[in-house]
């Protein structure tokens, strides 16, 4: 059954938007996504640009922004705030880097104690035990 794009009970707009009703009241707890006001005897009413809201929130969770940034990003989507975007952006990129040397740093003397486990056979210490040691 089709709900109209203005017309979605929390259900249809979690749904619409990929995500589940409790991370719909979790932004709302988070001040990223308003509550629509609860008409008498009714049920609340969610439309299009919430859905295109909570993409957004998801979309910029997706590039590593953290909910407190995904905040300030959507104070500055008014589209004259492009420098101010930028250094977040900016700042998250730098922390993306700087998790992909540890990364590498990582990969590289795990690859190297791989190695020397498959190297030493017998009752000889395991170099991967020794060296967390």
């Amino acid at each position: 059954m089709d709900h109209p794009p203005e017309n979605l009970t929390i259900g249809a707009f979690a749904k619409a938007a990929g995500v589940n009703v409790e991370t719909i009241r979790f932004y709302q707890r988070k001040g990223l996504l308003l509550e629509p006001e609860k008409p008498y005897g009714g049920i609340r009413r969610y439309g299009s640009a919430e859905v295109a809201r909570v993409k957004f929130v998801k979309s910029a969770q997706w590039l590593g922004f953290s909910l407190d940034e995904v905040a300030q990003l959507l104070k500055l989507d008014d589209g004259t705030h492009c420098h101010e975007a930028a250094e977040l952006a900016a700042l998250r990129l730098a922390d993306v880097r700087a998790r992909l040397a540890d990364l590498k740093r990582m990969e590289k003397a795990l690859s190297q104690l791989v190695v020397a486990c498959n190297t030493h056979h017998g009752q000889v210490s395991c170099p991967l035990i020794a060296a967390l040691h």
